[in-house]
């Protein structure tokens, strides 16, 4: 049940200590992991849940009347980036393509002179051998960021982290999939009046839809369906 999610309801100013897992949570990502055990343990286990996602902020008002704010993987990175800009310090991008790595490097450069910045490109592949794992630890803790960016998609992202955590020598490790693409410009966001009414979905179905019918059009009626049924158990 969603009231099982520990979900975020704060500044994010407020994270102070060094090594944290940062995950978010929307339709979607609820959705699968109803199905996914070891995905829903990753999510449980995050130190934080953000809610990245309208559906769940009018969801959790819904079911138990708290009123909380949709906190984006984008704007958890822009925070991020911030914050380590004022540190002079490391972040590390792991996922994606190279070409898109590159762009992102080039647009922080401009943007974050002062954040020195390491990338790796992951094989693209269902599931990872344990050369691939030893490698991606390897270039990361060889840098020891003050943040790594994981952008692999959910659930693959998360359920990585959750189970190599003890091994990272990382500080806040934020798993944030899609920002990647949208910093690096290979795939637009939506404009900012739609994200301000809750349809930034909606844009990012128009754009893609092909690749995401079944996780807006199917994965929201599932979600409806999930917390109409949570509503009526309530009651």
């Amino acid at each position: 049940m969603l009231k099982d999610f520990h979900i975020f309801n704060a500044s994010l100013e407020t994270l102070q200590k060094k090594k944290l897992v940062i995950n978010t949570i929307n339709a979607h990502s609820y959705t699968i992991s109803k199905s996914d055990t070891s995905f829903k343990q990753a999510l449980l286990k995050s130190d934080v849940l953000l809610p990245d996602g309208i559906s769940i902020v009018w969801a959790l008002k819904w079911l138990t009347g708290q009123r909380i704010k949709k906190i984006a993987g984008a704007d958890l990175f822009f925070y991020e980036m911030k914050r380590v800009e004022k540190l002079k310090g490391t972040c590390f991008f792991l996922g994606s393509s190279e070409t898109t790595l590159q762009k992102i490097k080039e647009r922080a450069a401009i943007e974050y002179p002062s954040v020195q910045i390491e990338v790796y490109s992951p094989p693209f592949k269902p599931k990872f051998t344990k050369e691939d794992d030893k490698l991606m630890l390897h270039e990361i803790n060889t840098f020891k960021p003050d943040v790594l960016f994981i952008g692999m998609t959910a659930p693959k992202q998360e359920k990585w982290v959750h189970t190599h955590f003890n091994k990272l020598d990382t500080g806040h490790i934020c798993s944030i999939g899609a920002v990647f693409d949208f910093y690096a410009g290979t795939i637009k966001r939506a404009p900012k009046w739609m994200i301000n009414l809750g349809f930034e979905w909606l844009y990012r179905f128009v754009k893609e839809p092909k690749r995401l019918w079944k996780r807006y059009l199917i994965g929201n009626v599932l979600f409806i369906v999930a917390i109409v049924n949570q509503k009526i158990r309530n009651n």
